[in-house]
């Protein structure tokens, strides 16, 4: 290899490891969102009335963890599970 191709060969190996780890990021991402999107539909559909009282602090902290979200964020975690909902059978396992 040339002193003038290294370079662009460093370049080119830089790029596919970025883009490598954008698609792990991104896959991550989805991840995250199903299960906050799941999360989500749980505490919406949650009777809080037949909770077991000591499990009040962990629902509350999932609660709270929901709400502070940004609105898009909770939007897309929602939108991304919403299919798995709307036959009432709920998310099956993959």
């Amino acid at each position: 290899m040339t002193a003038e191709t290294q370079p662009n060969h460093q370049h080119e190996e830089e790029v596919r490891l970025l883009r490598a780890e954008i698609e792990l990021l991104m896959s991550e991402r989805e991840s995250l969102l199903r299960t906050v999107g799941a999360a989500a539909v749980f505490v919406a559909k949650l009777d809080s009335s037949v909770l077991p009282e000591d499990t009040y602090e962990a629902a509350d902290v999932l609660a709270h963890a929901l709400n502070g979200l940004p609105e898009e964020s909770l939007r897309d975690a929602l939108d991304l599970v919403r299919p798995d909902f709307e036959d009432g059978k709920g998310a099956t396992a993959e």
